[in-house]
């Protein structure tokens, strides 16, 4: 189990560290759903990683890092429909 906790938490970084370099490269912006996605299951993986390990101040920004996806994700779904 351990193993496999571990493998999520270092994909979730990878994701995490993607979305963040496509948008810091100005290959994506904050509006489009797929940072939103790599942000929030990344900020997923990553929470479940540190909960197992016992990280709780980890966990906690991961949290909130996945609060701010979802908002982002809600943001660009009512633009859409407008």
């Amino acid at each position: 189990m351990k193993i496999f906790v571990e493998l999520l938490g270092w994909l979730g970084s990878a994701q995490v560290i993607i979305a963040y370099g496509l948008l810091s490269g100005k290959k994506i912006d904050s509006t489009n759903n797929y940072y939103q996605f790599l942000n929030s299951s990344g900020a997923v993986l990553l929470t479940i990683n540190t909960l197992y390990n016992e990280s709780y101040p980890s966990a906690f920004i991961n949290v909130v890092w996945l609060l701010i996806a979802i908002l982002g994700l809600i943001r660009n779904s009512k633009a859409a429909r407008q």
